[in-house]
Order: structure tokens, then sequence, then C-alpha cells
């Protein structure tokens, strides 16, 4: 059996700025790739990660969905999303680490990040082609972020924080440009509860009823919502986080199919490959093979 394990990157592995801390990394694109050569594909982070390319050609996926390298285009992850990269023209742009605490210091709020649409940890929201006119905006801004980060003058980490805030304004304009009625507003909210509540529960919690429960409103009403959000109901979006963290898991080679089947709540072994193979279209021995080849 495949021994290889998926490696999981914090900051400070990858760190290589002279007293670097163990919460940010900001860099030019082209260097961070000089200086990183023996990153290990796919992989995970322990913190959010952002890049903006500037040029570039290849591919690049966010759990197990492939995008297209594009100029002009700026992507974002949370902790524990799977990521690869195949580059075909040498990329260049800007790239941003940084730790789940970093803007604690200056943002009461823990979940601030939650604000923004890009951060969902959904990959279809999270890859996105800036217009035109906000190119020139985007890299003015991480110019600076990268500029202070190394100049590292009096009061630099707030500096950084700011802009770093001044950057997820921009971009969530960008997407949304329209301010949602309150109405909207609260339909949003009670969606990305869900969401949360998923992220949280869906290894013990299967039932769209479980989560309806703890909104306290109607499954009916949590399939509408839903599907006005997103297109699909309640049920399917928690039937795909089970299914995403079980391709997860078997990237893991030195978990056996049993052992992620009780990782995930499954009654047995054939019950995970009965349900792995019907919403991925292979079985799991077939999936894992395809991705550790």
């Amino acid at each position: 059996m495949l021994k290889q394990v998926l490696p999981i990157y914090a900051i400070c592995n990858l760190n290589d700025h002279p007293g670097g801390d163990d919460e940010l990394i900001a860099a030019r694109f082209s260097d961070y790739l000089l200086a990183h050569q023996d990153l290990h594909f796919p992989h995970k982070h322990s913190f959010f990660h952002l890049v903006y390319f500037t040029k570039g050609s290849g591919t690049h996926s966010i759990d197990f969905v492939q995008y297209p390298v594009t100029p002009g285009q700026i992507y974002f992850m949370i902790p524990g999303q799977v990521h690869t990269w195949d580059f075909e023209k040498a990329p260049d742009g800007f790239i941003v680490n940084f730790s789940a605490h970093y803007l604690e210091s200056l943002i009461a709020d823990p979940r601030y990040t939650d604000r923004f649409s890009f951060f969902s940890g959904a990959s279809n929201d999270q890859v996105l082609q800036l217009p035109a006119s906000a190119q020139p905006v985007i890299k003015k801004v991480l110019e600076n972020i990268v500029k202070e980060n190394h100049l590292r003058s009096r009061l630099y980490k707030d500096l950084v924080r700011a802009l770093l805030i001044e950057l997820f304004i921009l971009t969530e304009r960008c997407v949304s440009k329209e301010e949602s009625l309150p109405s909207t507003r609260r339909k949003q909210s009670l969606v990305r509860e869900f969401q949360q509540l998923v992220e949280v529960h869906y290894k013990e919690k299967k039932l769209t009823k479980d989560y309806a429960d703890m909104l306290h409103i109607t499954p009916n009403h949590l399939n509408a919502l839903c599907k006005r959000n997103s297109g699909i109901p309640a049920g399917e979006v928690i039937r795909e986080r089970i299914l995403l963290e079980a391709k997860r898991l078997l990237i893991n080679a030195q978990m056996t199919i049993a052992e992620i089947a009780l990782e995930l709540n499954f009654a047995d072994n054939s019950y995970f490959s009965r349900f792995f193979k019907k919403y991925a279209g292979v079985t799991p021995q077939t999936f894992r093979k395809q991705v550790l080849k």
C-alpha cells in the first residue's frame, strides 16, 4: 500500500524571512516559488492563503476543483483546504499567507473573515477574475503589503493588517457591487450560519432537519434558502461537505478505507463505499489511485 501522507504546512515551515514570525508571509509570487521549490503537492495549509496572478499560465486546484491560471485572477483559501499547482509558463504576482489569529489584535471580531464571500470555504466562491479597472488598485495594495512586511518600519504589523482589510473590502466590492436589502441580508446570514453549522457537525448530523432545528426554521424553508442562494438543496450541501472530507482523507494513504468510514461515522465500510461511488462517480480506491498516482 502507498505510504504517502498529505503534508500540512504551517507559516513557520515556510517563513524564510530573517526574524520572521509565525503569523504572516507576504512576497512576490516568483520569489516565493523560488524559495519553496520543495513544496509537495497536493498539500494543506493551517493558515489563510491568497494569491494574485499578474502573469503565467497552467492550472491550480482547490479541494479537487481545477482552475486555469490567468493574469488578473485572485484566489483565497481557508485553513484545511487541499491545494495543488501545475504551472506551464512561469507565474508572477503576489502571495499572502496569514494565520487565523493575525487580524485579532486589530479587530475585536474573531470571525471577521466570515463577512467575505471568498472566505466561505466553497471553492467556486474563492477564485475571482478581477475586472481590469480593479486590477491596478488591488496590485498597489499588495505591493504595499509586501513593501511594509519587508521594511518592517514602526507599527508595520498594524499597517499590514489594515492593508489586508482594505484588500478584502475592495475585492468584495468587485464580487457584489450592490448593497443587499435587509431581508436579503437576513436570508444570506441564515445560509452562512447553516454552512458554518455543517462545517462543525457534518460527521454526526447528516439530515436537513437536524440543521433546521438548530436554526429554528423548517426543513422546507432551509431548502428554499439554499436553493435560492447556491442552486442546491440543504441535503446536497451536507452531502458535498461529507464527500469533500472523504476525498481529503483518501489522500492520506496511511488511512484504510474502513478507518475513513469510521472517521466519518458511516455504519460500515460498504455503506461508505456505496455513498462515495454514488456521488463521486468512482470507488474510494479508484479515487485514491488517481490522486496519488
